[in-house]
């Protein structure tokens, strides 16, 4: 039987539910949210990374695969926590406003370091031994985690390929002394890691209750300047300096004439290998404690990747280099049993990649938005072409919301669409959300964008494009009543209940 069961949902990322403090947290907007979707019959939440953000504020690009991110830590739940008081919390803001990254850094670090020193000074109600249980449960990843987030903050942000030779090169009388000299601020890491991960426990319970399921985004490759690739630099492309030889990328596609030269570092498969894929293993682990199942971004790197030049500007001058992707799910399966993972298997899809998909019977994706473009048909994107195992998606947070393309789309386009839904263009939204949950597909997910009728003003990322991503968030009184009944009904007619 699969494990995949017929169902519909949303994609919304944590960031945009409304809070009056700059950015969704894991406090009571999340709670409300897993409230509404059971309330439309919905099964699934899909969320981006959930990681720790750096510059450019992208969930893709985190300083650990592993940590939770301090922003989505609830204020409101350290009042609760006696780690912080109502007169500590910032100036509220209109709660569905865009994300203020810059405001949002400089008013929220302060108060989490005044609850560590709450936590430390004994005033809170939170257990001490839970907090040390949680850090040695943890500490394969936590140690790495908290001790490059502190050199980070005594280097001014500055990235780890920037820092002296001897923490570069993770000599082990320079680590000691970074590790006493610097306890207090990796002791706060550890604990703000606690916080994160005890208010995200008590969300996921809560989903799963309200029989919700949590998809979580596990991208391929981890950030350049991350704890992952400071503490493993054997697994990637480095030299012996520890500089990368080539980094990741797509060749040029529909996202982008120069392609999309992303410098993630790549892996070095035979040293993974020799590990028996240790790194990954635990990867998985850790992201199947925080979702229920796992949407892989850039599945197609698992049999074949783009290598640019680490000096190249653009992605153009790559090249394709061989994975171990059919090992490495294997050895996975061995030890972990069922797979609950989905594949992004959008760009250039060879029959590797989808034989690896489908022998491991991993759902696939089908964006309905590119069915009906003429410049890059893909008519395998037309519901009548779905398998039962696929996803169907109006867009995701890479696209321009459904609204956004149809206005912006060809006339031609747009009359196919019209054609092939038989739409009007009075309700050509309901229309598209019609038939991406009509489908064959085992899963239909719908941006929270489009179910709220929104223009590219509220469009999540446009990749290639270095800053303004990420900002975008809702208001709970946004989703009209008619779109409220309509998806929930639906949802019953097409069986997705």
């Amino acid at each position: 039987m699969s494990q995949f069961e017929r169902s519909s949902g949303v994609l919304l990322h944590l960031s945009s539910l409304p809070n009056e403090y700059g950015i969704g947290t894991l406090g009571k907007e999340s709670y409300e949210f897993v409230d509404l979707l059971a309330s439309m019959n919905q099964k699934i939440w899909q969320l981006c990374p959930v990681g720790p953000t750096g510059y450019g504020d992208s969930p893709y690009q985190c300083f650990s695969a592993f940590a939770g991110n301090p922003y989505f830590v609830s204020l409101e739940k350290l009042v609760e926590y006696n780690l912080l008081s109502e007169g500590d919390l910032p100036e509220k803001q209109p709660s569905a406003c865009f994300i203020d990254f810059g405001r949002l850094y400089n008013e929220r670090f302060p108060l989490l370091y005044k609850a560590y020193e709450n936590f430390r000074a004994g005033t809170s109600n939170l257990n001490a031994n839970k907090v040390e249980f949680f850090q040695l449960q943890n500490r394969e990843w936590l140690d790495d985690y908290a001790l490059f987030m502190a050199l980070k903050k005594e280097h001014g942000g500055k990235s780890w390929h920037e820092w002296e030779k001897d923490l570069r090169m993770r000599k082990s009388q320079t680590l000691d002394f970074f590790r006493d000299k610097l306890a207090y601020e990796i002791d706060f890491h550890g604990f703000i890691q606690f916080l994160f991960f005890e208010q995200w426990e008590k969300v996921k319970n809560y989903a799963n209750s309200k029989g919700v399921k949590i998809v979580g985004d596990m991208p391929i490759y981890v950030a350049s300047d991350s704890s992952d690739a400071w503490a493993n630099t054997e697994m990637f492309m480095f030299d012996e300096d520890r500089k990368p030889v080539k980094v990741a990328g797509v060749p040029p596609d529909y996202f982008s004439v120069t392609g999309q030269l992303w410098g993630n570092p790549l892996y070095n498969w035979d040293k993974l290998k020799e590990t028996n894929f240790k790194w990954w293993i635990d990867r998985c682990k850790a992201g199947l404690k925080l979702f229920d199942f796992l949407r892989v971004d850039h599945f197609r790197g698992f049999t074949g990747f783009w290598a640019v030049p680490f000096e190249e500007k653009t992605a153009i001058k790559g090249e394709w280099l061989p994975a171990c992707g059919y090992e490495l799910f294997t050895e996975i399966k061995n030890q972990l049993g069922v797979l609950p993972i989905l594949a992004e298997d959008l760009g250039v899809i060879t029959s590797d990649v989808e034989k690896l998909r489908d022998d491991f019977n991993f759902p696939g994706m089908r964006i309905l938005q590119f069915a009906f473009d003429s410049a890059e048909p893909a008519l395998n994107f037309l519901p009548h072409s779905y398998s039962f195992n696929s996803i169907v998606y109006t867009g995701t947070h890479d696209n321009q919301t459904l609204l956004g393309w149809y206005r912006g789309a060809k006339e031609t386009d747009q009359a196919f669409a019209r054609d092939y839904l038989n739409a009007k263009e009075e309700t050509i939204l309901k229309d598209f959300i019609r038939a991406a949950t009509a489908s064959t597909a085992v899963f239909s997910i719908i941006p929270m964008q489009d179910l709220l009728g929104c223009g590219d003003e509220a469009r999540m990322n446009v990749p290639s494009v270095a800053s303004g991503n990420w900002q975008w968030r809702f208001d709970f009184d946004n989703l009209s009543e008619e779109m409220f009944d309509f998806f929930k009904h639906i949802t019953e007619l097409y069986s997705r209940v």
